[in-house]
C-alpha cells in the first residue's frame, strides 16, 4: 500500500456535475499520484492511488465498467 504524502498544499477540484447539497468526491493531482476524499468530509479519510491505478481506474471508466447496475 501506497503511503498518503503531505496534502497540505494539494489542489482539490470536483466535478462540474457535483451536487453540494449530495456532495461528491474531490481528487488532487501530485507527482506521487493522486489522492481522492469526500467533498463534504475535507478533513475525514483520503484514497490514494499511485499514477499506474489511477490511469487504470480512468481507463476502465472510460470503457464503462464501473457503471452502477440498474435497480
Amino acid at each position: 500500500m501506497t503511503a498518503v504524502p503531505d496534502l497540505s498544499g494539494a489542489h482539490w477540484f470536483k466535478a462540474q456535475a457535483s451536487d453540494t447539497a449530495k456532495g461528491c468526491v474531490e481528487v488532487a493531482h501530485l507527482d506521487e499520484g493522486t489522492a481522492v476524499r469526500n467533498s463534504r468530509d475535507p478533513q475525514g479519510g483520503v484514497l490514494f492511488f499511485t499514477p499506474h491505478e489511477w490511469e487504470c481506474f480512468l481507463d476502465g471508466a472510460h470503457k464503462g465498467e464501473f457503471v452502477r447496475p440498474a435497480r
